[in-house]
């Protein structure tokens, strides 16, 4: 099989979404959805009025048609709903998630996905992080409902989900081992799907999507190519200079004196190790550029994977004043992220865009009221009595305490659920009219995304970020 040579980074939340990876995918590179909170995008989408009525149309296309109209019912607002009205709430993700919720995260996966690959014959994947467990399921079902070609998956080590999509494509039911803090030894929580019982009838065969891994470490691409429930079909091989969520360094936490984790020579990938299990992979973090791509592919590498540069394109799904903004900063050299080892509630590194008006502004803007609505990052906890409780260190420090967490574990988090949500024009509205601040992640790459912007022109296109990886515009 030829593999692209570029991998459209899966940005979340919605950052990537149908219309950049549509437009990606289009050049003959994989384009590529982000999964992460798409049942609460969805949601909003519609009750602000799904003006071009691309959900309507997507969801015309489910094939369940009596779950598109509940949803449409109970989210979907002609002409949008008021600025100063609240956003209704989606359920809350957690291992006993309702019928309404897995309905909502089905048809949000296949929306997304459906949209990316309407009009042409590109491949589309979709990227998922392990650390966001109860939706998975139902989210991968929902994707391979609208034939995604491959399915990236980071944050952890998702050794089942090549099983997972070995057993989806044959209409059988699968689960999920859930992490669950306090469990006892040998003590299972586990998540479960059934096609044939969601469908309501005799469940469908699908394509079975390629599994593509996203490691830091030639240790983990070798436990998921040798311990995974499944096949293994490549690696996105991410160094620190990625955005999102980097993986820790080796060894003992140690700070720099402007407080990021600090990297060493542990932290390289031994791309000798992962040459040798015989699998494509690509290179990402700081990798945009054509002499990278010719690096990596020296290397023995597939391509690239490069999420900064399509960040910040007309297609990608930011705001347009924000993307704006870090253009300027861009052009005028002051664009630049911190590596935040406390703002993500999963305890994961975190890239943060310094950016005025945004969760980054921390003296500018007052603290935001600690409120857990979306849920996409709770931990799920055990219980004395052996049930299953729910918290999130960005939650009010009061509630998390109660819970069982530790007050330390709260200082310094953000609730990165809203914060994206916001950045893609999305913002809750408070009780007391405040709305969500954005929070913008990026690679160290933002840095020159300006370079993209032609003489004369204050944006750029997918389409011209892929010319010039490849090396056909540029000098």
């Amino acid at each position: 099989m030829t593999h692209p040579l570029i991998i459209q980074g899966g940005m979340g939340a919605g950052v990537s979404d149908w219309r950049l990876a549509r437009a990606v995918s289009q050049t003959g590179q994989l384009g590529v959805v982000s999964g992460t909170a798409l049942a609460a995008i969805l949601a909003r989408r519609l009750q602000v009025g799904d003006l071009d009525g691309q959900m309507r149309h997507a969801l015309d296309n489910f094939p369940m048609p009596g779950i598109a109209d509940r949803i449409l019912a109970d989210y979907f607002i002609p002409g949008g709903k008021a600025a100063s009205t609240p956003f209704k709430l989606t359920p809350l993700p957690s291992l006993q998630s309702g019928a309404d919720f897995m309905a909502l995260t089905v048809a949000a996966n296949f929306v997304e996905v459906f949209l990316a690959k309407e009009g042409h014959g590109g491949l589309v994947g979709i990227n998922f992080l392990e650390k966001i467990q109860f939706p998975t399921l139902p989210s991968i079902f929902g994707a391979m409902l609208a034939g995604v070609d491959y399915v990236l998956m980071g944050a952890g080590i998702p050794r089942s989900i090549p099983g997972v999509l070995d057993r989806l494509a044959r209409g059988e039911a699968v689960e999920l081992k859930i992490d669950v803090e306090g469990a006892l030894p040998g003590e299972e929580f586990l998540s479960k799907f059934d096609p044939a019982a969601f469908c309501g009838r005799g469940a469908p065969t699908l394509k079975r999507p390629l599994f593509l891994g996203i490691v830091a470490s030639a240790t983990l691409a070798m436990t998921l190519a040798r311990k995974s429930n499944g096949k293994v079909d490549g690696f996105v091989v991410e160094g620190e200079t990625a955005g999102g969520h980097n993986a820790p360094p080796r060894g003992a936490l140690q700070l720099s004196t402007e407080g990021e984790p600090v990297y060493g020579p542990r932290d390289v990938p031994d791309l000798e190790k992962i040459r040798e299990l015989g699998l494509p992979f690509w290179l990402a973090g700081s990798y945009g550029a054509p002499d990278k791509l010719t690096e990596a592919r020296r290397l023995g590498a597939a391509g690239i994977q490069v999420g900064t540069a399509f960040a910040f394109c007309e297609e990608s799904g930011i705001r347009a004043d924000l993307k704006q903004q870090v253009l300027q900063f861009s052009r005028e050299g002051k664009a630049g992220v911190f590596t935040d080892p406390l703002a993500s509630p999963t305890g994961f590194p975190f890239k943060v865009v310094q950016l005025p008006g945004t969760l980054s502004d921390a003296h500018a803007n007052p603290p935001r009221t600690r409120l857990c609505d979306l849920g996409y990052l709770r931990h799920a906890y055990r219980k004395p009595d052996g049930t299953l409780g729910y918290r999130c260190p960005a939650e009010p420090v009061q509630d998390f305490v109660r819970k069982g967490g530790a007050a330390a574990d709260s200082e310094g988090r953000l609730c990165v659920c809203n914060g994206l949500v916001s950045t893609i024009g999305l913002p809750q509205v408070h009780a007391d009219n405040t709305l969500d601040l954005p929070l913008l992640t990026a690679g160290n790459d933002v840095s020159q995304v300006a370079r993209y912007l032609q003489p004369g022109r204050d944006s750029y296109t997918a389409s011209e970020v892929v010319r010039h990886l490849l090396g056909d515009v540029f000098p």
